[in-house]
């Protein structure tokens, strides 16, 4: 069975956003990602599942995306493009990002594949 294991959020400060989930909820930074234009993304987890922390850069504030760890993305794919996604896997640029595939929902919804994982 897949597991979800990320969720991102867009907003304007990520700093700000990191601290309230660290402090409220305990959550340990895990990782950061490349500063670009002053805002970088901050990685948290509880051990089990990652927060990912992403400057909106324009886009609106709020979830943005998901992700799955699944034990193949090619068959993952495969199902998905058969029940009704409406892109299917496409590689993720390899610049630092977790997620090596990512597919869209029937409803437009990007959801990130992993066979490797996020840090914990």
């Amino acid at each position: 069975m897949a597991k979800i294991r990320h969720v991102a959020i867009l907003t304007k400060d990520t700093p700000r956003l990191a601290d309230f989930y660290k402090t409220t909820f305990g959550m340990k930074e895990v990782a950061r990602g490349q500063e670009k234009e002053g805002m970088e993304a901050i990685y948290l987890s509880d051990g089990y599942i990652n927060l990912a922390i992403l400057p909106a850069r324009g886009r609106p504030e709020g979830i943005d995306h998901f992700g799955f760890e699944v034990e193949s993305v090619q068959e993952t794919g495969r199902v998905a493009t058969a029940t009704g996604a409406k892109q299917g896997p496409t590689p993720r640029p390899r610049d630092g990002r977790f997620a090596e595939f990512r597919i869209h929902d029937p409803v437009g919804t990007p959801v990130d594949l992993s066979e490797a994982g996020w840090r914990k």
